[in-house]
């Protein structure tokens, strides 16, 4: 019998060896031929061995320990090498950083300080909105690259001589190679996206940079030292919230994060980073990787995203980091994922088993109701019910005191 941990190339070899069964008048072999035949193949059989350790130790360089299970994010490994669920908070944060650092193995690693230039921002331009100001502005978000936004300000916050202030939301964009960060303020794009600009109708001042290699912001990825695009978008959504941290008008420190589509994950992954996010929202952005498109990672690994998923094409069991994991790690802030029913990109169900995982985490924090997941009837879409109930959400920003949650 062969054993369960026996290659498909050792089965071939077993069953070649194998002694043929009598058929007939036919003698059954004898044990010294059988003998010498496997003698022969042992060199064989020894190049199979090898080779399939060889793949092994391709898979696991380091020897490190096995890949703890995405979709049991509770799980923390016990010092006697076995998995065993995290009974607190404390006991949990090995996995969470075990979860940042896988990650970063195919994010690229996140900038340290020595980017964290002074911020010198411009603005480029402005229009009078109503009851708010849209500024296009610019800035540095870190030597050698500059970044453009939409900062969408109340009026009332304007105003000389007052001392109030405000909640901000950092908006993230869908995909867009036209007008990119517009299409939330109402410049463009698809309906139901202008969400930055609708925030700010309601007394929210909104943020919204542009996504790196989208309508004409091409910073340099590699000059500046970026694995993936989506680690540069990180940098500039976290430095986009300095800029919301040095205005006299903003509650600091405490923020939303809303997108669509490319902003829906673009929201979680920056939240994972900065805790500064305290409500995020994501539309449209997420479901397993092993789900994505049935496992296939090819629109993963752009340069805009993340080209090192290139080495997982084909097994994306092997991720290292999926969106249980992702979302866990943001526990026990507010969480709302809007999954369409008839979303042709991110699958609904997948959605589901998703937030059952993560919610394992979020109990753990006693915070089981702080992560939400509704199913609009539609398509890839933030319809209005979708976007009123985020904006529901929005407004516990104005109750909290500023700083992010411990």
């Amino acid at each position: 019998m062969l054993s369960p941990s026996t290659t498909s190339e050792e089965a071939a070899i077993l069953r070649d060896i194998a002694p043929a069964r009598p058929s007939g008048s036919e003698k059954e072999q004898e044990p010294a031929a059988v003998f010498s035949t496997m003698l022969r193949l042992l060199p064989l059989i020894a190049a199979t061995s090898l080779v399939a350790h060889a793949h092994a130790a391709a898979d696991n360089p380091l020897g490190t320990p096995a890949r703890l299970d995405p979709f049991k994010p509770l799980e923390v490994r016990a010092p006697n090498g076995s998995n065993r669920p995290a009974t607190t908070p404390a006991e949990w944060k090995p996995r969470r950083l075990e979860i940042l650092k896988a990650a970063q193995s195919v994010m690229g690693p996140l900038p340290d300080a020595s980017k964290r230039c002074p911020l010198d921002v411009r603005i480029e331009d402005q229009s009078d909105e109503g009851n708010y100001i849209r500024q296009r502005i610019t800035y540095q978000s870190e030597p050698g690259s500059r970044t453009p936004a939409y900062l969408c300000v109340p009026k009332t916050a304007l105003q000389s001589g007052s001392q109030s202030t405000y909640p901000a939301v950092l908006c993230l964009h869908p995909t867009d190679n036209q007008v990119g960060y517009g299409v939330v303020v109402g410049l463009g794009g698809k309906a139901n996206r202008q969400y930055a600009s609708e925030l700010a109708a309601r007394g929210f001042v909104t943020i919204a940079p542009n996504y790196p290699h989208l309508a004409s912001y091409t910073p340099d990825l590699k000059a500046l030292g970026y694995e993936s695009g989506t680690m540069k978008a990180i940098w500039d959504n976290m430095r986009a919230l300095d800029v919301l941290d040095s205005l006299p008008y903003v509650s600091r420190g405490r923020y939303g994060a809303v997108g669509h589509s490319l902003g829906g994950h673009n929201s979680i992954y920056t939240a994972v980073f900065d805790p500064r996010i305290q409500v995020v929202v994501s539309s449209c952005g997420l479901d397993s990787y092993r789900d994505y498109k049935n496992g296939d990672l090819r629109g993963w690994t752009q340069e805009r995203y993340m080209p090192r998923m290139a080495q997982y094409l084909g097994r994306p069991q092997d991720v290292p980091f999926d969106f249980p994991e992702l979302l866990a790690v943001l526990a026990p802030r507010h969480v709302l994922i809007s999954a369409p029913m008839r979303d042709s990109n991110f699958k609904w169900d997948s959605v589901d088993r998703v937030a059952a995982a993560a919610r394992d985490v979020y109990r753990l924090h006693n915070a089981a109701d702080h992560l939400q997941v509704i199913h609009p009837e539609c398509d890839h879409d933030f319809p209005n019910e979708a976007r009123e109930q985020a904006y529901k959400l929005f407004e516990t920003l104005r109750e909290a005191k500023s700083g992010p949650a411990s």
